[in-house]
């Protein structure tokens, strides 16, 4: 049994973001379901006619529905999970009828797409691990057993930039060039700069070395960076079996890129020859390898791989050197960086900020480069968040969050701004949200609850407009664009933690809930939760029961995987019912309340709220104290 604190305290006037909460699950609850209705087939798949002539669309089809289990296991409608898992087989089996899967994984591509595709069979392993362990494993094996060809345990590589299922997919594009549009081109330039002369003219696109022979065998073998993201993998399959040999992979291969980092003075290369030499078919160049430092991305698919590598290692080892990997990259590309407007910035990614920044786009603001070449550090914009948030929500340590308090203090735009826009990855709003957890915003939860309320609406009505229509294959970004269920929010605020790292990250939250009553994951019905503070020593968590009449029962789990220790709580507690009034009195008193305390000891906690009551915790935790998993605290246990 677990420790059972009752809450006492009485819920006279709900706190805004309380009913706000509840009122934004409700129309999520109705939203996909309009969604699965429009978009959709009878077995799951997405309503499309077309063909996939490229090695690109898995991801884009997955990724429409990552977040749908995720928001089961926020406390979504009990029939979401089994919704999310009939569209990840009605997708699959659509995946393969075109060609793109092989026993049910992709064939063979990088993996900054490939960790947007696997977000969804993550947390489907997290709501239903039972059911998804065969898989998940089988997947990982990939990666784990050398027999399929795609790791290297010699060189401790993974042997080339495309790889998943079907060995024989080498290279990186069909045909004879790389499927480069003129707009990407435009955007984010050419690989292999070097190979022509910097006065040469640009080459037709099928004759081009830089898009050609030379793409394939210089970047098309060998290992990249952003195969670092295959850890979000193998550490999925290690949170479900806790078998060692997920764990010394990890360690092993994480390892060697931070072993490879250390030598080129903590910044992380992105290539490795087939020989295990950095640099090897780039005639010595550190940077340069499919998307790495110089092209498309750079930090962009670097630093979000580094990350997700760096926290899974780190999970299943217990060694926090892995996030070694992150912050020398991190610390130098800050120090590089300039004060300018967003209207000044030579950026790639205008489509991204302009929306993100909207009025702001003229204010001058710190600006950190993303790309490496050359000619040194170009392609500068505004520091993407989700790379620092997630290593001081890791630690905890002083010094992760002193570098956000730099960034902010060198921010030319308020931190504390909320804008209602919908980015690619789901996220965007951890400025805001750090400027909530460090006290001076106050507003926070309403606004952020608010303004995902506006994208939820928003979405209806593109789903409105578009609903019917055929979708080419180049128009295939529709239906990620128009899901209508978004979780930044919910996640942060209910979890104390920071979105998901898109590209194939596992999930980090300070605290999850399970339903006692139903013995599902989630907040109950009528149940609001918010936590206001994630320091380890006071992570500060409410719970609101809004029904009038029915008492709810939660189960507060410390960490997204019970990795933490839940070692006390303090609590708020009402003991004296003088504030109802007596018999003549027709007003009530204000309650008195006051602090209780209770040693813990273990990952959960059990907090009974009766109808029309709150409690304030403030949890003493002891971080990654225990193994992670994905257990539940139902596994042999009488809730």
């Amino acid at each position: 049994m677990y420790p059972v604190i009752t809450a006492s305290v009485p819920l006279l006037e709900p706190p805004g973001w309380a009913p706000a909460q509840r009122e934004l699950f409700a129309l999520l609850d109705r939203a996909w379901r309009r969604f699965a209705r429009d978009f959709t087939g009878p077995d799951g798949r997405l309503t499309y006619d077309d063909g996939l002539t490229s090695r690109d669309g898995v991801d884009d089809f997955y990724e429409t529905f990552f977040n749908w289990p995720q928001l089961y296991l926020l406390g979504g409608a009990d029939d979401l999970l089994a919704e999310a898992e009939r569209h990840w087989e009605g997708v699959t089996r659509q995946l393969t009828e075109l060609g793109m899967l092989h026993d049910e994984y992709e064939r063979g591509y990088d993996w900054f797409h490939q960790g947007e595709s696997l977000l969804l069979l993550y947390f489907l392993c997290m709501a239903a691990p039972e059911r998804w362990r065969e898989r998940a494993l089988r997947f990982a094996e990939l990666y784990v057993d050398p027999a399929h060809g795609n790791y290297d345990p010699g060189h401790r590589i993974i042997r080339r930039p495309h790889n998943g299922s079907d060995p024989a997919r080498e290279g990186l594009f069909d045909g004879t060039s790389y499927p480069w549009l003129a707009k990407e081109a435009a955007m984010y330039g050419f690989p292999l700069e070097w190979l022509l002369p910097p006065d040469a003219e640009e080459p037709p696109r099928d004759r081009d070395p830089r898009l050609g022979e030379q793409m394939r065998r210089r970047i098309g073998t060998g290992d990249t960076a952003v195969n670092l993201a295959a850890a979000g993998l193998v550490g999925n399959a290690w949170l479900l079996s806790g078998e060692e040999r997920y764990r010394d992979w990890l360690a092993e291969y994480v390892g060697a890129w931070r072993d490879r980092a250390a030598a080129n003075n903590g910044i992380l290369p992105d290539n490795v020859a087939p020989d295990g030499t950095v640099g090897g078919l780039l005639a010595g160049r550190w940077y340069g390898g499919h998307y790495g430092w110089s092209w498309p991305h750079g930090w962009y698919s670097v630093g979000h791989a580094a990350v997700v590598a760096a926290l899974a290692a780190a999970l299943a080892t217990g060694d926090d050197s892995h996030t070694d990997l992150v912050r020398p990259a991190l610390d130098e590309i800050i120090a590089h960086g300039k004060v300018m407007a967003f209207t000044e910035a030579d950026s790639s990614l205008a489509t991204k900020w302009t929306v993100q920044l909207r009025e702001d786009v003229d204010t001058p603001t710190l600006h950190v480069p993303f790309r490496y070449d050359d000619r040194g550090w170009f392609d500068y914009n505004p520091m993407l968040m989700g790379v620092p948030v997630a290593l001081w929500h890791h630690s905890g340590a002083p010094e992760d969050r002193a570098r956000l308090e730099r960034l902010r203090a060198a921010a030319g735009h308020d931190w504390r701004t909320v804008r209602p826009f919908r980015s690619k990855e789901e996220a965007g709003h951890e400025e805001p949200w750090f400027a909530y957890l460090a006290g001076d915003n106050p507003d926070y939860p309403e606004r952020i609850l608010a303004a995902a309320q506006a994208q939820v609406r928003h979405r209806l009505t593109r789903m409105e407009r578009y609903r019917g229509r055929p979708v080419p294959e180049a128009d295939i970004h529709l239906w990620q664009q128009s899901n209508p269920v978004v979780t930044e929010a919910l996640v942060q605020l209910t979890w104390g933690g920071p979105q998901v790292v898109y590209n194939g990250g596992l999930q980090q939250a300070r605290v999850r809930y399970y339903d006692a009553a139903a013995r599902r994951p989630g907040l109950p019905p009528s149940v609001a939760a918010l936590v206001s503070a994630i320091d380890p020593e006071a992570t500060v968590v409410e719970l609101v029961n809004l029904d009038p009449e029915v008492p709810r029962s939660v189960i507060v789990q410390a960490g997204a995987f019970a990795e933490h220790d839940i070692r006390g709580v303090a609590y708020t507690a009402c003991e004296d019912p003088s504030w109802i009034g007596d018999l003549y009195d027709y007003g009530h008193g204000e309650p008195v309340v006051t602090t209780a305390s209770l040693d813990v000891g273990g990952p959960w906690l059990r907090v009974d709220l009766p109808r029309s009551t709150r409690i304030r915790l403030t949890l003493r935790l002891a971080l990654r104290a225990r193994t992670a998993s994905y257990a539940s605290p139902f596994d042999g246990r009488d809730a």
